[in-house]
C-alpha cells in the first residue's frame, strides 16, 4: 500500500479507494485532480545547485518559498531529551525533519508547475526553532528559483 500520488508509504490515510500520504493531501492532491496532473507536478526537477545536469534553461519563472511549522509534543521532546543524554538518534525528531523537508519540496514542485516551471534550482532549506512557554516549534523556510528547462529533442 502506497500514496496513489507520490508512491510514499508514509502517514497513509484512505480517501475513497486509494490512499495518500500527509504531503499530497496537504497539498490536496487527494481531491479531483487528475492523476495525471498530479504526475506532472511531481515530475518537476528540484536541485540546490544554480543549473542542472544536461539541461538548458529557456526561461526562468522567479523566486518560490515554501513554508511549514511543525509542533514539537511534549513526549517527542521528552524521548528525544533521553537519547541526546545516553546517545544515539531520536527516530521521532527525525521524522519530523523528514516530513518538514518533504512538505516544502512538494509544496515547492506544486508551486513551480502552476508558474508554467518543470524544474527548481538553487533551493535553499533554512531551519529553525521557535519555543516559549514549554511549547517548542519548528519552522522550515525551503526557497528557490523556478525555472522552464528547454526540451530535450526526441
Amino acid at each position: 500500500m502506497s500514496c496513489e500520488s507520490c508512491g510514499s508509504n508514509s502517514d497513509l490515510a484512505r480517501h475513497g479507494e486509494s490512499f495518500f500520504c500527509g504531503t499530497c493531501r496537504e497539498l490536496g492532491l487527494h481531491t479531483g485532480v487528475e492523476a495525471s496532473e498530479r504526475k506532472k507536478t511531481y515530475d518537476v526537477k528540484l536541485t540546490t545547485t544554480p543549473t542542472y545536469p544536461n539541461l538548458e534553461i529557456e526561461e526562468v519563472k522567479g523566486v518560490i518559498t515554501s513554508e511549514c511549522v511543525f509542533g514539537m509534543n511534549v513526549f517527542r521532546d521528552f524521548f528525544a531529551g533521553m537519547t541526546d543524554f545516553f546517545g544515539g538518534r531520536s527516530e521521532a525528531s527525525q521524522k519530523v525533519l523528514r516530513d518538514a523537508r518533504e512538505t516544502c519540496l512538494n509544496e515547492l514542485k506544486k508551486e513551480a508547475y502552476e508558474l508554467g516551471a518543470n524544474g527548481v534550482i538553487g533551493i535553499d532549506l533554512d531551519y529553525s526553532e521557535i519555543s516559549g512557554k514549554g511549547k517548542g516549534m519548528l519552522f522550515l523556510v525551503a526557497s528557490g528559483t523556478a525555472v522552464k528547462f528547454k526540451e530535450e529533442a526526441k
